[in-house]
């Protein structure tokens, strides 16, 4: 069986997709700059509301990279107005698929002409779409069902476009002017996008996450298959689960033991290898076995972080517990900080203590211990924010981000799952022997298994 014949590859003319994107993107988000010039003048109670309305209603227009990247940073509370975090948070993933002559073509040119061949059955409609690709449902001729993810049209030239409008969305945000410097997210944000269209980079971070997380007999991570992945398809395979918001009415113990799978998942890797997920997307987690093992998803964005940041991370959790400011200030430059003085650390402080308060408190506790969930970090960031504009800027670290980012999701996790565990506790077994040579060394050979150093 042979695919038919079909038109050229789009992809190949960059500069034309390039000029496309962002006359696109620019003219969606020129109606939101024209609705941010009119509260401007007019203002109103109600102007901070308007324009985050329309600047999402643009980027929801515009798809792919640049959507993301306001999935992105509507999960860091401190770097957006509440009113901008909350229109931008509810961007879906989700995308409209392409059709099936996309479908075709793609994997035409990945596989070869006689690409269908290669499978016993492929699903034609998408399982899933979002704003990067989309996966289809297939079965391998030795009766392995996988899932084949598929990169949209033009995505490496969407991201290069998207990438300059980004300082035109921050443009957007004059009212966070002077409080902090964000030449490196920026930076950041950028590289990460270009990570997540390098499929083959993918597959080995999928490899990396199967070797860090081997002891952990509950959770599961998708197998690649090589012989038909390239650098803009990824077969992998599949793995069925219930999505981690069909247990928010289990019982207490049931939340909680997913609450502790959840941990280890993630900051194993963080404390043992200096390696993160960093999208904490719950669709990215499938619980199995009614509650007993849990699915990891998408290995796009994966942060490899020197030894010495996860050193920083550890050393501040320790002066937070002991209330030292002067480890806390050093734990601070070794994470990369820039343009500290004594008031800058005692602000950043206010955000350490509400990010590291569950692993603080020795006891039996949820996350959000009393706060509402839509409440919950808003004091803080409405308090840090203010304080850095008064006090600022501070340059923050491109660690950071997803650092902040992926916390954060975890966090948003938990909250749905109302979790009651001993955070401190855990994070204490996982700091046992805690050495950063023997991090680095651990992260040296792990990235060698998998392809990545």
């Amino acid at each position: 069986m042979t695919d038919t014949p079909d038109v050229p590859d789009p992809e190949r003319n960059r500069l034309t997709g390039r000029i496309a994107r962002t006359a696109k993107v620019g003219a969606n988000l020129s109606g939101a700059g024209l609705t941010f010039a009119a509260n401007s003048l007019f203002g109103g109670d109600q102007s901070d509301e308007r324009i985050a309305k329309a600047l999402a209603a643009a980027l929801g227009k515009s798809k792919g990279p640049l959507m993301k990247v306001a999935q992105m940073v509507s999960t860091i509370p401190d770097f957006l107005p509440a009113e901008y975090a909350a229109e931008l948070s509810q961007l879906q993933a989700e995308a409209p698929a392409m059709g099936w002559p996309f479908v075709r073509r793609r994997m035409r040119a990945e596989l070869g002409p006689d690409w269908m061949a290669k499978f016993d059955t492929f699903r034609k409609d998408a399982s899933h779409a979002a704003s990067l690709g989309q996966v289809h449902d297939a079965r391998l001729h030795d009766g392995r069902r996988v899932a084949c993810k598929l990169q949209y049209p033009d995505m490496a030239s969407a991201v290069e476009s998207d990438v300059g409008q980004l300082k035109t969305l921050l443009g957007l945000f004059k009212r966070m002017d002077g409080s902090i410097d964000l030449t490196e997210m920026v930076g950041e944000i950028t590289d990460r996008l270009r990570e997540e269209l390098d499929y083959a980079r993918e597959s080995k971070h999928m490899a990396l996450y199967r070797d860090m997380l081997a002891g952990k007999d509950f959770v599961q991570v998708p197998e690649p298959v090589p012989e038909l992945s390239t650098d803009r398809l990824l077969t992998m395979t599949w793995l069925d689960g219930e999505r981690l918001d069909a247990f928010e009415d289990a019982p207490q113990e049931t939340r909680n033991h997913i609450a502790e799978m959840l941990f280890w998942t993630w900051w194993g890797p963080f404390n043992g290898h200096a390696v993160i997920h960093g999208d904490p997307h719950l669709g990215n987690y499938q619980v199995t076995g009614g509650g007993t093992g849990i699915n990891l998803l998408d290995f796009g964005c994966i942060r490899v972080f020197p030894p010495t940041f996860v050193e920083g991370v550890v050393d501040l959790y320790r002066a937070m517990l002991r209330d030292d400011f002067d480890a806390a200030y050093a734990a601070y430059e070794k994470w990369g900080f820039q343009n500290l003085s004594r008031e800058l650390v005692e602000v950043l402080n206010i955000w350490a203590r509400f990010i590291y308060g569950p692993l603080l408190d020795d006891r039996v506790r949820s996350v959000a211990d009393g706060v509402s969930a839509g409440e919950y970090g808003r004091k803080e960031a409405f308090q840090v924010r203010k304080l850095l504009k008064e006090k600022g800027p501070v340059k923050i670290p491109r660690e950071f981000v997803f650092m902040d980012r992926a916390a954060i999701g975890l966090g948003a996790a938990y909250l749905r799952l109302r979790a009651e565990v001993n955070y401190h506790r855990l994070f204490e077994e996982s700091l046992e022997g805690f050495d950063v040579t023997a991090v680095a060394a651990r992260q040296s050979a792990a990235l060698a298994r998998a392809g990545l150093a």
